[in-house]
């Protein structure tokens, strides 16, 4: 069985046993604590085994696969969690932007206000950012055919006569 899918596994298993909100409450703080090195350093760059890198991290290898599967969507080059094995070299070549996107984007207050982010984005820029979030919500409704159009298929009918039916 792979890491990951033992990751998944023992969440499954976890939630069912304590629920959701116990979940995140653990896995948060190792989240937070894990972005806050991160984030700290953040013109280092991160590799290492994968084993070598949980240890640095002060977390277990489960919790650590949690955190990869969590930043993989925010990397340069993402990585197949799949084959993730913990002898398995990782480098991770974080995409900043697209990091506090994210975080924006799953509303993970406890992560996108995290200090460390000033030292890396000024506030205009992640206002910028947050403006992108919003604006990737807005659905735009396409424009409604009406009934006595010509169809859009080029028939040269009206559309209640073609694909309208």
């Amino acid at each position: 069985m792979s890491l990951h899918s033992s990751w998944t596994d023992m969440v499954i298993e976890y939630v069912k046993k304590n629920g959701d909100s116990a979940f995140w409450k653990e896995y948060g703080a190792i989240e937070k604590s894990i972005y806050t090195k991160i984030l700290s350093n953040h013109t280092k760059v991160i590799e290492g085994t994968f084993s070598e890198l949980a240890s640095s991290f002060d977390i277990e290898n489960l919790f650590f696969m949690g955190f990869l599967d969590g930043i993989n969507d925010s990397l340069v080059s993402p990585i197949n969690m799949e084959e993730v094995e913990e002898d398995t070299f990782i480098s991770l070549s974080i995409d900043y932007d697209k990091l506090y996107f994210n975080m924006l984007d799953a509303k993970a207050e406890y992560l996108y206000e995290l200090p460390q982010w000033d030292g890396i984005f000024s506030m205009e820029k992640r206002k910028e950012i947050l403006l992108k979030v919003r604006e990737s919500k807005i659905v735009i409704a396409p424009d409604k055919i009406g009934r006595n159009e010509p169809c859009p298929c080029g028939s040269g009918k009206k559309y209640k006569k073609c694909c309208g039916k």
